[in-house]
């Protein structure tokens, strides 16, 4: 059977499993509607360490270790490892994960890391070429504050469009051997580019490159909403979720009944001044392990399309006017257990 479907797509005709997942966030990120589903809420943002950067490499280590203690698998037994984040040349992967010396590929994709981590992880395992690999990423708000935008001891007032970096992330273990999790397929994306050069409005730029993803997936595989139980995007917020529901109403596509986005699962907006919601390579990826995965494990979610949002925000391009391009990748995920 060809594997290769549609423009953007690939069917897996042997599903690559998901044995384990882990989740580990911060004390801001344990205080929300989540807070019990994390395998680790982490009181101290800095991990125990010096810096926000270390802190986040600390965060890393830790969710590796944790996938696989929860696999029953230790560093040797993985092919490869598929890992990122939001710092200039992934360096809160190269340091968190050294320790392993598993042969690494570093990933990114903005806040859509997850969805190409999981989506070249599944790629490697489907083809033979991986028994068992691990996709993994990461963010951390003050390390992603200093990067992109200022220092927290700016204080800068923060407008109500802008997403909260997410102190988490998730780690994933593929395996070729059958799971009651699978993923049978995915949609790689295209960056789209809107104009958009508001660098506190994520979801403007997130947005369209989401519904064009969407749009594609749905036409690749021939399906229509409907066929999914949720389609779950990572980071698009209030403001993004508003304008991707409207851009796919243009070109007939109502998803208003399976949408849901991590960025809004992830903190009691309101109550916890996170604006729009939340955002980050850890947003997508630690609501995928907490909270969606038990779901189809269990059952209740037969399938669903994740498509984690990136803004490919670069202070270098953004300070010489230009605009912020999203991407967004997505891997159908669904279930096989046997009831």
């Amino acid at each position: 059977m060809k594997k290769q479907c549609g423009k953007q797509s690939l069917i897996f005709t042997n599903p690559p499993g998901i044995r384990a997942w882990a989740s580990i966030v911060g004390k801001k990120e344990g205080q929300g509607p989540l807070g019990p589903k994390f395998d680790t809420v982490e009181e101290d943002d800095y991990f125990g360490k010096n810096t926000w950067e270390e802190a986040e490499s600390a965060l890393q280590t830790r969710l590796l270790a944790k996938v696989l203690h929860k696999a029953e698998r230790k560093s040797e037994d993985i092919r490869y490892l598929f890992a990122g984040d939001l710092l200039g040349q992934d360096i809160a992967t190269s340091f968190g994960v050294k320790e392993f010396q598993i042969p690494l590929f570093c990933v990114y994709g903005a806040c859509s890391t997850v969805g190409e981590a999981l989506g070249l992880g599944a790629m490697t395992v489907a083809a033979g070429f991986a028994d068992e690999v691990v996709a993994l990423t990461s963010s951390h708000f003050a390390s992603a504050e200093r990067q992109f935008r200022t220092p927290l001891e700016y204080a800068g007032q923060r407008p109500l469009s802008a997403t909260w970096t997410v102190t988490g992330g998730g780690a994933f273990l593929l395996t070729e051997k059958s799971e009651d999790v699978g993923i049978t397929g995915m949609t790689t994306g295209c960056i789209v580019d809107y104009g958009v050069r508001d660098s506190m409005n994520m979801g403007a730029a997130m947005a369209p490159a989401a519904a064009a993803l969407i749009a594609a997936n749905l036409k690749d595989f021939g399906r229509k909403p409907e066929d999914y139980d949720r389609i779950v995007t990572g980071d698009l917020g209030a403001v993004g979720k508003r304008l991707l529901l409207e851009l796919l109403l243009k070109q007939g596509i109502d998803i208003s009944q399976q949408h849901e986005d991590c960025g809004m699962k992830m903190y009691d907006s309101p109550e916890q001044g996170t604006g729009s919601g939340g955002s980050g390579c850890g947003c997508a990826a630690s609501v995928l392990a907490a909270h969606y995965l038990p779901k189809v494990q269990a059952g209740d979610l037969k399938r669903m399309l994740f498509v984690p949002t990136g803004a490919l925000l670069s202070t270098v391009s953004f300070n010489e006017g230009r605009s912020v391009p999203g991407i967004a990748h997505g891997v159908v995920i669904e279930s096989f257990r046997k009831i």
